[in-house]
């Protein structure tokens, strides 16, 4: 058996270090994920008035901002998010709320990311969004005097972020702030429930509703498990963040190349530091390698997955798209077609996910198909995965690709070569590290 040690959750380190650099006074925050996105959001929380003290190990030292995030006056405050597009679209709302100017830009892929729906409910708030290339994306410039209260609808058809930089904004407002949800449809709905589980512990009051019988109710919020456009809405009333001390769990997203790699490899593999009732939505990893034929056990020194014969599922990814290039490379392994539903928002992430996976697995000989929103594997047993020799994997500037194509060697106990092995520091540094005990 192989133990391996889970990384800090990149979604809570970003949440949690923006709800700490909000609060008034000092925030310790321990075990935040050491990462190029977490930088990037750091960096730009200390050019907004908050200071961030390292104190090794992944502890933070948060002193929060008096007054709320301060921008430039004469001219806008630097604001470069890199390749981070949860940073950009976090941290956009989140600046809005403040006072003065920030230029919004980042790295050429960041800049054909989409923010004009955000851009929008920002600007029925009060603030000035200017784009300076394309209407409707990076790079802009923000203008604000801070964001009004009252109603505002958000569409989260692109992503569940732009409603989760309006959570975390709303406190600032001067009186309530209502967000309904519209758009066709709600994906990542599981990451909005890990922003209300940050609100909650920061002391920040807010109500769930949701529209049943032709009548609003509200509901608990930790009991939403779906929400449809036109039926949902949150109120964030005025308050203060609170500070204190503040402990980042596991990342469920970084720690499923380490659970697929016991069902696929030659030993069983433990994973230490995770939080089996956490709210991530990539904890949905354990259900779908159970019902690809995976041997699980959660133990209460951590979970256990165990080299098992797998087979092909159909499953709707919409709530986990993160976790598709893990599935998809599992699906190698497995007897029968994977089939990977309601990814459509992957095409728009670091790389176009599903042609990048697509293109990968065929390299080994998989047949894969993709559709606009899905990815169908046909997988290879009862044989295992065999990399031809000289192959080197393409990572399309991408962590979650070179992470997951790592995962083609185990069968066979080839080693995986790509082409750009240091993409993983945008949100696992010491992946290597860590995968190397497996090789």
């Amino acid at each position: 058996m192989i133990t391996l040690q889970a990384p800090a959750s990149k979604s809570v380190s970003h949440r949690t270090l923006i709800a700490a650099a909000l609060a008034h006074g000092s925030s310790l925050v321990r075990h935040a994920l050491s990462s190029a996105d977490l930088e990037r959001t750091r960096d730009i929380l200390h050019t907004a008035g908050a200071v961030m003290e390292d104190l090794g190990d992944g502890n933070w030292r948060v002193q929060g901002m008096e007054r709320g995030p301060v921008g430039g006056i004469d001219e806008p405050a630097d604001c470069n998010v890199g390749e981070s597009g949860t940073t950009c679209r976090l941290l956009t709302a989140v600046l809005a709320a403040g006072r003065g100017s920030f230029r919004i830009h980042g790295v050429p892929r960041m800049h054909e990311r989409p923010i004009g729906a955000l851009a929008k409910a920002l600007q029925t708030l009060g603030a000035r969004v200017t784009f300076e290339e394309k209407e409707g994306y990076p790079p802009l410039v923000l203008s604000t005097d801070g964001l009004a209260g009252g109603d505002v609808d958000m569409s989260v058809d692109e992503s569940s972020q732009f409603l989760s930089g309006l959570l975390l904004a709303a406190p600032f407002c001067p009186s309530p702030l209502r967000i309904s949800l519209t758009g066709k449809k709600v994906v990542s709905w599981p990451y909005v429930g890990l922003t209300l589980q940050v609100l909650e512990d920061f002391g920040i009051a807010f109500e769930v509703e949701m529209l049943t019988g032709g009548a609003w109710k509200i509901v608990p919020w930790k009991s939403v498990q779906e929400a449809r456009p036109g039926e949902l809405r949150i109120t964030v009333h005025p308050g203060s963040y609170k500070s204190g001390e503040y402990r980042v769990e596991g990342d469920w997203s970084g720690a499923s190349y380490l659970l697929a790699a016991g069902a696929v490899g030659r030993e069983p593999v433990l994973v230490t530091g995770l939080r089996p009732d956490s709210l991530q939505g990539d904890r949905a990893i354990l259900t779908i390698l159970r019902d690809m034929g995976a041997s699980i056990d959660v133990r209460s020194d951590g979970i256990l997955v165990s080299p098992s014969k797998l087979h092909g599922i159909t499953v709707d990814m919409g709530a986990c798209p993160d976790l598709v290039p893990t599935v998809a490379m599992t699906a190698a392994y497995a007897e029968g077609e994977t089939r990977m539903e309601n990814i459509a928002h992957l095409r728009l992430k670091e790389c176009d996910r599903i042609s990048a996976c697509a293109a990968e697995l065929s390299r080994i000989g998989a047949s894969v198909e993709e559709g606009a929103d899905y990815l169908a594997v046909r997988g290879l047993a009862p044989n295992a995965p065999s990399i031809p020799e000289g192959t080197v994997f393409h990572t399309y500037n991408d962590h979650r690709i070179a992470m997951s194509a790592s995962l083609l060697g185990l069968g066979r106990g080839q080693r995986v070569v790509v082409d750009d092995p240091a993409v993983v520091r945008k949100s696992f540094p010491e992946f290597w590290n860590v995968w190397s005990a497996l090789a």
